[in-house]
């Protein structure tokens, strides 16, 4: 491997778009339309609330990106706003959450190929062999390079969108009002909307995708905030729809106990073929996902070692300009976490779906910091910026932040707690790497 190096742009404003549309529709998709039956109509409140934070969240990080195209994303702008310890400590917690949740995709993918050969879901062996020779496969394709990447993002999110979209659209033909209902089970409305906030949340991760490796995008101040907006607003229209489609297809009580309703609906309209292309949608969908969450989970500790906040050979790029040092040892984690949840141990289990909620709580930490790293970027900017020119950010990064906040208070003291924890263990590679940069310099 040789240092960092100056490289060609390869990821221009469809292949990111593509990056945030396919990280952001991954295997829950699939699922949340039976999740949010039995809430009936009033699961569009819920999704209504959750769409405005994550929009306002998706104009915070477009304007971030235009203020500062630098690789790392979430963690570059923290870093420019609050100092070395906070892009540090931010960056760590990202980079574990990013690699812990490639484990959760894998395990997806492995589940919705059981429908083409059920023997993965009765060998545990047999399945964790699938689930590592995926992960292995997107390290291969991100070793090859960005475009590499970019180019399968492409490919995979349309595939999974063709066969979403259809179900979707075509859905409204086949409506029964009858399975149109606001409230099904009669349940509160204020617990009801609470309970659809939290499930609809996790559907929006990723919206940051594009900006984490800018150092490979055309034309980054421009391409980075049209490639977020855009994909975020295609991944709402796309969410909101397909849970009206579906329950106008299908009945409450069958939409509730469907294992992969997209595909249930599928053949109710078309019949049995129609279910096994949307099975197969589903998994391309996880793979692209992955495939665009690994291209990340190299990038972001890259980026910090570049600024000298991660260990130096964090840093280090092939000949086609790629991280390998972070994105190997990323994909070796993930194979150790794909091995315990696959032990069969009881144990085992446990400890890898609490590492999965944990990262996935500590991937909101991020969010909060950006939202309020803004307004700190252009407050130190003295000058540049008018008083009029604040409204607009004052609002969004005001709203982006409570989103935020309120999803890490929903993810329960517990894993809040960890989370904190998981942070302080970043310390000793804090103090590693001031010992690197002073021996450097000395």
């Amino acid at each position: 491997m040789s240092e960092t190096k100056v490289k060609k742009a390869a990821l221009g404003v469809w292949m990111c778009t593509a990056l945030v549309v396919g990280n952001m529709i991954g295997s829950g998709v699939f699922l949340l339309p039976a999740s949010l039956a039995p809430y009936g109509g009033m699961s569009l409140i819920g999704w209504a609330i959750t769409s405005a934070g994550a929009i306002c969240l998706a104009l915070v990080f477009a304007r971030l990106s235009a203020m500062i195209p630098k690789e790392g994303g979430p963690y570059a702008y923290i870093h420019a706003g609050f100092g070395d310890f906070a892009g540090f400590w931010i960056a760590w917690g990202y980079w574990i959450a990013l690699w812990a949740g490639n484990a959760a995709l894998a395990v997806a993918a492995t589940s919705y190929m059981q429908v083409f050969f059920p023997q993965l879901g009765h060998d545990n062996l047999l399945a964790a062999a699938f689930s590592i020779g995926l992960i292995w496969t997107v390290t291969w394709i991100n070793s090859r390079g960005a475009r590499s990447s970019g180019l399968v993002a492409v490919v995979t999110t349309v595939l999974k969108l063709v066969p979403l979209a259809a179900v979707t659209f075509i859905g409204f033909f086949y409506m029964h009002p009858e399975n149109l209902v606001f409230n099904p089970h009669g349940k509160p409305l204020l617990s009801s909307v609470s309970a659809t906030m939290a499930l609809t949340l996790w559907a929006f991760l990723g919206l940051e995708s594009a900006s984490v490796p800018a150092g490979d995008v055309v034309n980054p101040s421009k391409t980075i905030p049209r490639a977020t907006v855009i994909g975020t607003l295609l991944a709402t229209v796309l969410y909101i729809l397909s849970t009206v489609s579906l329950m106008g297809v299908m009945s409450p009580a069958m939409l509730a106990n469907s294992q992969a309703p997209f595909a249930d609906a599928a053949r109710l309209m078309w019949g049995d073929w129609a279910y096994w292309v949307v099975g197969l949608g589903a998994v391309v969908s996880c793979f692209g996902a992955l495939n665009g969450w690994s291209l990340m989970q190299a990038h972001v500790p890259h980026a910090a070692a570049r600024d000298k906040l991660f260990p130096r050979r964090f840093g280090q790029t092939n000949r086609q300009g790629v991280p390998l040092f972070g994105l190997l040892l990323s994909s070796g984690l993930v194979t150790v976490l794909l091995a315990m949840k696959y032990a069969g141990g009881e144990g085992g289990v446990k400890i890898f779906e609490f590492i999965i909620l944990l990262a996935t709580a500590t991937t909101l930490l991020p969010y909060a910091f950006c939202a309020m790293a803004l307004l700190a970027i252009m407050l130190m900017q003295k000058g540049k910026y008018s008083r009029r020119d604040f409204t607009a950010p004052l609002i969004f990064s005001s709203i982006g932040f409570l989103y935020a906040v309120w999803a890490l208070f929903g993810a329960g003291a517990e894993i809040v707690m960890w989370g904190v924890l998981l942070l302080m263990l970043g310390l000793p590679v804090y103090v590693w790497q001031i010992k690197e940069r002073y021996e450097t310099e000395n």
